[in-house]
């Protein structure tokens, strides 16, 4: 709907690569999920290093495709009240959600995500369960890293809300 920037394209384009690299977590997940349940039904073996890898696979999925669902547009909104709206109005809503809601909530998450790894790090955190897996900082370093690559797609997304609103022809607009 917005229309490309220079900064967007360079911005999209490498996002679009990191998804599509991304994808192949969730086919590792599954295949983890599904050793798990074999070792556990068939052979009455649980592996605690197997269920913690799944959740950090599912985090680093989760945490890193945010960025590439806000660059694609499919994130979750209210679709019924937003497609009864003007692009404009869309346009104007989206701007301000931007500034005052996502970039300084992504600011506050980036800013102590970094104090929340360097002391897992400096403490050399290692899983509470026995056979667990070890550097914890290591997954915990995902939380900061998917929001700034989100910061980066909203900051794409930012520059092609504002030539929409402020530099594109009025009748295109409607």
């Amino acid at each position: 709907m917005y229309p490309e920037t220079a900064f967007s394209r360079v911005v999209d384009a490498w996002l679009i690569r990191i998804g599509q690299a991304l994808s192949w977590v969730w086919l590792v997940l599954l295949a983890v999920i599904m050793i798990n349940v074999v070792l556990r039904y068939f052979f009455s073996e649980g592996r605690i290093e197997l269920e913690e890898l799944q959740w950090h696979l599912y985090s680093i999925g989760f945490l890193i495709g945010m960025s590439y669902a806000y660059q694609a547009d499919v994130h979750v909104r209210v679709d019924v009240l937003h497609e009864r709206l003007s692009k404009r109005t869309q346009a104007w809503i989206e701007l301000y959600g931007i500034l005052l809601l996502l970039l300084p909530f992504i600011a506050l998450v980036v800013i102590y995500g970094f104090s929340f790894v360097q002391s897992s790090f400096l403490a050399n955190e290692v899983s509470s369960s026995p056979g667990g897996l070890g550097l914890r900082w290591l997954i915990k370093a995902v939380l900061p890293f998917g929001f700034a690559l989100l910061g980066v797609a909203v900051l794409a997304r930012l520059h092609r809300v504002w030539s929409f609103l402020f530099f594109q022809d009025r009748s295109d607009a409607r």
